[in-house]
Order: structure tokens, then sequence, then C-alpha cells
């Protein structure tokens, strides 16, 4: 998407004053409509439309799970019936064990998995626990699976406009 020519000079403006982060602050969106020379309302709602849109994927928080002592940080990737793995995926996205939960399609024979949990731990130990209690909801749902350990910190951004 050319998003430049789909966005119009206020809508760049509050991307640029929100693509290294909304404000860590009390109220951050009247912080980044102050920076725009706009109203928070219509900051709000403009973020709201472009997310509607597609031009912003998501509003939410990026914890550095290293800066907190979670170390261990394994994707966690399981083979499961596709006439249960929404239900299931909604459980375990909900149970506190994962930071984040989707589907994916299968690429067999290669890749049979299709739901992807993030799990984090202070150690391998604490993964490798909350994963046999992943497969404990999953029961016998779950056919195969596999811990993806990180090796690197990957740098996660937004939106950029130059």
């Amino acid at each position: 998407m050319d998003t430049d020519s789909t966005l119009d000079e206020l809508d760049q403006a509050i991307v640029r004053a929100t693509q290294a982060g909304l404000p860590l602050a009390p109220r951050p969106y009247h912080d980044v409509a102050e920076l725009v020379g706009a109203g928070p309302e219509e900051v709000m709602q403009r973020m709201q439309r472009m997310l509607e849109r597609g031009v912003i994927r998501r509003i939410g928080a990026v914890p550095d799970h290293y800066a907190v002592g979670y170390i261990a940080n394994g994707m966690s990737v399981w083979d499961v019936d596709d006439a249960v793995v929404d239900d299931l995926g909604e459980k375990i996205a909900h149970s506190g064990l994962v930071s984040h939960c989707y589907l994916r399609r299968r690429h067999p024979p290669l890749w049979p998995y299709n739901l992807f949990a993030m799990v984090h731990g202070r150690n391998r130990a604490e993964v490798e626990d909350k994963v046999r209690k992943i497969a404990q909801v999953l029961g016998a749902a779950s056919n195969a699976h596999e811990v993806l350990y990180s090796s690197r910190i990957l740098k996660k951004t937004g939106l950029r406009l130059s």
C-alpha cells in the first residue's frame, strides 16, 4: 500500500508523531494531539479509522521481555485438529500462559503446525512447564508440537513514513 497517497496531512502527522510509539504519559492521545495541532478526540477517531482501513495493523503495548527478566522466549507451534483449533486457540490465548497466540496455514509435509503460541520465561524450564500446561489444555486435539527458542532480539517497529 502506498501509504503517503492514502493519508491526508493530519493523518501523516499523527503517524509520524506515533511511529516510535505512543508517549508514555497518562493521556498519550492528548500529547499526540498537541504535537499535531488537533483535538484528542480527532486524533483517536483518525487512528481508529486508520486501524479499520488497515493502515495501522494494531495499537498495543510491545513489551521488552528481556528488560523484565524473561530471557527464555519460545514460540510453541502446534498441530491441532482444524475442527477445534479456533476454540482451543482462544483458550490458550486467554490462559495467562502466553503473550500472544494465532493461527497460521500449514505447509505439509515439512510444516504441519497451525497454532502458534509465544511463551516467555525466566529460563527454559519455566517455558517448558508452560508448554506442558498448554499441551494439557489441547489434549488429544494436538498431534505434535515443537518449541522454537529465540536466538536474538529482532527490532519491532510499526508504520514508518519518511
